[in-house]
């Protein structure tokens, strides 16, 4: 007997098997109605599907669902559900064998490690952001400041023993944030997942913000109040795989229903999860749905999209593998899906960011999908994180032979738009921590530390920094407690936490560190080529033309007379110094240096600058004059301004023609 689907169906469930619902949530799942809730949900393969929960004592014979389509979709209403009334779906294999499972599209979770869904109404959640979301609706993301502190929730603090709840958070780590000047937040994960050890990348919960914290009211309000206090929120996003878990998507109705059918390229072996079917229609309909719903009823600002490069390549982390029909290694579904998947957000929401975290040297990332690109508008910039990763934990000794790892990424930075990533990856598993990443001898790391960061805060490219880095954390990330917040008795931490508090204020206040982000309109090379002294310096400009000029010595050497080429007659006002007493340093300052009408490095003009050992310095031309109208200044004069505090050792200054640097040769 043919099923005859219900006239107000026709629309969602042809959009849902089309691959182009992407507000599924909206039908499937379960609903308020009248006195009682409709539960409906996708099984295709089952022979038949009940409800079983706390109000019918789990007896899966008392409310079968009913078929409603050919195409595998069940209903039911029952009356008398309650608010957090727990319910699992008894889903009955083709095989006969019953299976429990939680509701894919269901908005509140048990607290592990319980897996059943608790029936939850998301509506009526009263939002005091409209102030916040009308000037995100007006804002170019790409000519924003955008540096994002990514944290875990669990281990950021501890109430005791205890997680922050959501609403503790909201009090802790908003002023927290603010003062700090970050300008969003990153939560690892919060889709429901019953593994601590996962930290929420093997999800059974996609619509069901974790209940470890709280319920999603809680979270909402959460968000609400970041929002309120001007701060965006970007969760981690998981489309790549899920769990093994027996509640969880897993074989939902007995057969491959979410993952793939062929067994080349249904599982990672190594993480012990399956893979999405991204070729399925129903798949797309509940992943797009599922980006949709985080920012529509969670307000988030974006989504990071977790290990994209998994799902680009067939071959990945595999020794066996299918190739696609063209015998390739590229999966031609995952590309179509996240072309997909991009388009639809962004017809919806033009400002919000989609951040890929992809590892590899895939082309045309963040371009738009009609022109062949991945539709991203933002890109982890993993080939920058690991090279200056590498290039920092070197030996100074070594890093003259290195230099290219200091100075590549500023070549192809302007190919995609970039996010420069120090994440949760890069300090956990024996990868140690920052501060004991850095090269050298230990006295030097702080000064390593503060180097690393004021070069990153001026390359091109938005900025994230994984919790604890802020105020170097002593010890490698560990999920099951929080960070060691007592280091900050300590003066060199404290010290340091000031610096990041400084160049963070420093970095939103300063358009020409941000607004040309994408082109090199906002960037020109001065001296790339000093290799033997470790030393680079470039400008960041901004739309106005207003600039700084960022010179960077990761050598712990000083160079007491180091000329540059800059583009204007003017002064040059140091603006930023890490080698500042207040952030730990020795305290060698230029305050404000005059331009020589000599030329160098492709410029008209030159300063001389004392450089301290291991340092970063900002400057910013300003009484800019008209050369003609100046006297000629032979080189070999006395500098305008004193380097040091000792006329005595002004004097005894070799003359700058007897100690320019290599990159005094020009620009190549």
């Amino acid at each position: 007997m043919a099923i005859v689907v219900p006239e107000q169906y026709y629309v969602p469930l042809h959009l849902f098997h089309q691959g182009e619902n992407s507000h599924a949530y909206d039908f499937f799942g379960s609903h308020k109605e009248k006195n009682g809730v409709v539960f409906r949900c996708w099984a295709p393969h089952a022979k038949s599907v009940s409800i079983v929960g706390d109000f019918n004592h789990w007896d899966r014979t008392l409310n079968y669902m009913n078929k409603i389509s050919d195409g595998g979709i069940w209903e039911l209403y029952v009356e008398g559900i309650k608010q957090f009334d727990n319910y699992k779906y008894s889903v009955e294999a083709p095989d006969g064998l019953i299976k429990l499972k939680a509701d894919p599209y269901g908005y509140h979770m048990e607290l592990r490690p319980n897996t059943a869904t608790k029936f939850f109404d998301i509506e009526g959640y009263d939002w005091k952001d409209k102030k916040y979301m009308e000037a995100l609706s007006k804002t170019n993301v790409y000519e924003s400041p955008i540096n994002i502190y990514e944290m875990n929730i669990g281990s950021w603090k501890k109430f005791g023993e205890n997680y922050f709840s959501y609403s503790m958070l909201a009090d802790s780590l908003i002023p927290y944030i603010k003062e700090m000047g970050y300008t969003h937040v990153e939560l690892m994960p919060v889709g429901e997942y019953p593994f601590d050890g996962s930290w929420g990348y093997q999800q059974i919960g996609y619509f069901a913000p974790t209940s470890r914290f709280g319920t999603p009211f809680d979270f909402m309000a959460f968000i609400d109040k970041c929002h309120q206090a001007g701060i965006g929120v970007i969760i981690d996003w998981v489309p790549a795989h899920f769990p093994k878990d027996a509640a969880g998507l897993y074989e939902w109705d007995g057969e491959s229903c979410y993952e793939y059918i062929d067994p080349l390229k249904r599982e990672h072996k190594n993480w012990g999860t399956h893979i999405f079917d991204w070729g399925k229609a129903e798949i797309q309909s509940f992943l797009v749905s599922n980006a949709n719903y985080w920012i529509e009823k969670y307000h988030v600002d974006g989504l990071r999209v977790d290990a994209v490069a998994s799902m680009l390549y067939l071959d990945y982390d595999r020794t066996e593998w299918r190739p696609n029909k063209q015998g390739g290694k590229e999966n031609i579904e995952a590309i179509a899906f996240l072309q997909k998947l991009n388009a639809a957000v962004f017809k919806e929401h033009p400002n919000i960011l989609m951040i890929a975290e992809e590892s590899t040297a895939w082309p045309m990332v963040t371009k738009p999908a009609d022109i062949g690109g991945l539709g991203f508008n933002f890109k982890w910039n993993m080939g920058w994180m690991n090279d200056m990763l590498r290039y920092m934990s070197m030996d100074p000794l070594g890093r003259p032979y290195n230099h290219n790892l200091v100075t590549f990424s500023f070549y192809y930075a302007f190919s995609e738009n970039y996010v420069l990533p120090i994440s949760h990856d890069e300090v956990v598993y024996g990868k140690c921590s920052m501060l004991d990443k850095m090269g050298g001898p230990r006295e030097y790391r702080f000064h390593s530390m503060r180097t690393f960061l004021g070069y990153m805060m001026a390359h091109p490219g938005k900025k994230l920094m994984f919790m604890g880095q802020e105020f170097a954390q002593y010890k490698e990330w560990n999920f099951q407690s929080q960070l060691d917040w007592e280091v900050l008795e300590f003066e060199p931490h404290y010290k340091y936490h000031q610096y990041v508090k400084a160049i963070n204020k420093l970095y939103k206040e300063t358009p020409a560190l941000w607004e040309c982000d994408t082109s090199w309109e906002g960037f020109h090379w001065i001296s790339a080529e000093d290799n033997q002294n470790s030393v680079i310096a470039f400008r960041r400009i901004a739309k106005n033309k207003d600039e700084v000029i960022v010179v960077c010595n990761f050598q712990p050497v000083r160079h007491e007379i180091y000329d540059i080429g800059v583009p204007y007659y003017a002064d040059y006002v140091e603006i930023f110094n890490s080698d500042d007493v207040k952030f730990g340093g020795s305290g060698i300052t230029n305050k404000t240096v005059a331009a020589k009408k000599e030329p160098m490095h492709s410029e008209q003009y030159r300063i001389s600058l004392d450089i301290p050992p291991m340092s970063v310095m900002y400057f910013k031309p300003t009484n800019i004059r008209d050369p003609e109208e100046a006297v000629e200044v032979e080189f070999t004069e006395t500098l305008s301004q004193p380097h040091t505090d000792k006329e005595s050792e002004k004097s005894e200054k070799p003359k700058a023609k007897e100690t320019k640097p290599a990159a005094s040769k020009g620009k190549k």
